[in-house]
C-alpha cells in the first residue's frame, strides 16, 4: 500500500474521531477541542473523515465555515491527488 493512503486512513481517523469527541466533551461540558485544530485535521487530509464525524454525530453543523469548508477543502484535496498519481 502507498504511503499517502495509509496516511490519509490515519488522518481520517483522527478527523472522525475528533468530531466524536468534541461532541462527547460537549456534552459532559468538558474542555472542548479548538475549532482551529478540527479545520487544521481536515486540511491536512481528514476532511473526508471529519465530514463523516459532523454529520454522523450532528456536530458543527450549523457552522458555516465547517458546513461550506469541509467539502471545499476535500475539492481540493482530491484534485491534488489526482493530479499527484496523475502525473506519476
Amino acid at each position: 500500500m502507498d504511503f499517502i493512503l495509509i496516511y490519509l486512513l490515519i488522518v481520517n481517523a483522527a478527523g472522525f474521531f475528533s468530531m466524536l469527541l468534541d461532541k462527547l466533551y460537549a456534552k459532559k461540558k468538558l474542555w472542548r477541542i479548538p475549532e482551529a485544530t478540527l479545520l487544521g485535521i481536515a486540511v491536512f487530509g481528514g476532511s473526508i473523515g471529519a465530514i463523516a464525524g459532523m454529520y454522523l454525530f450532528r456536530h458543527k453543523t450549523k457552522h458555516w465555515y465547517f458546513r461550506y469548508g469541509f467539502p471545499i477543502i476535500t475539492v481540493i484535496e482530491a484534485c491534488v491527488i489526482f493530479l499527484y498519481y496523475y502525473k506519476r
